[in-house]
Order: C-alpha cells, then structure tokens, then sequence
C-alpha cells in the first residue's frame, strides 16, 4: 500500500491530482500501487506541528510527504532533518516544484502526475535519497 500524505498547504493540490490518477487513462497505476491519499488529521498531525515532527511521523507511519514550502529555516526544518536523520531505509519527501500552476495548468498537472506515478513505481529504489521535486 502506498499513502500519500499531502502537506497542509497543499491538500487541494493532492486531492486534484490524486482524482486525476484515478481516471479511466491511469487507474490500472493507481490501484497496482495500492494509492490512498491520507490527510494530517488522519496520520495524527495538526496543521502546528514542526517538520521535524511531520518527517518523523511520515517516517513511522510509511506515509509520502507531498509538500512545496518546507525549508531550511531552523533545526527543525525539513531540510536540517533530512540531513540529520534521513538513514538509507528512510521514504523521500516529495516537493511540488510549481504548486499553483498544478492547478492552473492541466498539462503541468498531467507532467507532475505522470513522474510521481514513476517514482512511486520505484519507490524502494529511492529510499534515502532524501527530498525529491516533481515534475
């Protein structure tokens, strides 16, 4: 089973694409991976919580971080835990590389679905790697 966990700031941005990963065209994907979509209240998170904290729980919980703000301003950040925990088993944090244009533009939403279909594809082969950008 594969759960995609989206980042607060971006649950519309999952929700959107995770209906376009289920149509007709790329359903036969979606159900091979065993695809659902997880949202903060039901991984245990609140909306508050440190990336630190929502690394970690993602982590516990074998859930993938859809995220496209999370940074480097502090101990805490997602790029200083990833650096300080990532280990070779740990799932890579996905990051939209153009958030808002997923939702303007069904072409880039089209190109960000299909590379997250392919990484999730190889997802063992990625462990470790830390922060991964879409598309």
């Amino acid at each position: 089973m594969t759960a995609l966990l989206p980042d607060t700031n971006v649950d519309k941005h999952g929700a959107y694409l995770a209906a376009r990963m289920r149509a007709p065209t790329w359903r036969e994907f979606w159900d091979y991976l065993q695809i659902r979509l997880v949202t903060f209240a039901e991984a245990g998170l609140q909306r508050e919580d440190s990336d630190a904290v929502v690394w970690q729980r993602c982590q516990d919980q074998q859930l993938i971080l859809l995220t496209s703000n999370r940074n480097d301003d502090g101990p805490d950040s997602l790029e200083a835990t990833i650096r300080s925990r990532n280990t070779p088993l740990s799932l890579p944090v996905f990051t939209f590389g153009d958030a808002d244009r997923i939702l303007q533009s069904a072409a880039y939403a089209e190109q960000v679905m299909v590379s997250l279909f392919d990484q999730l594809l190889r997802l063992d082969a990625l462990r470790g790697t830390g922060r991964l950008y879409l598309p």
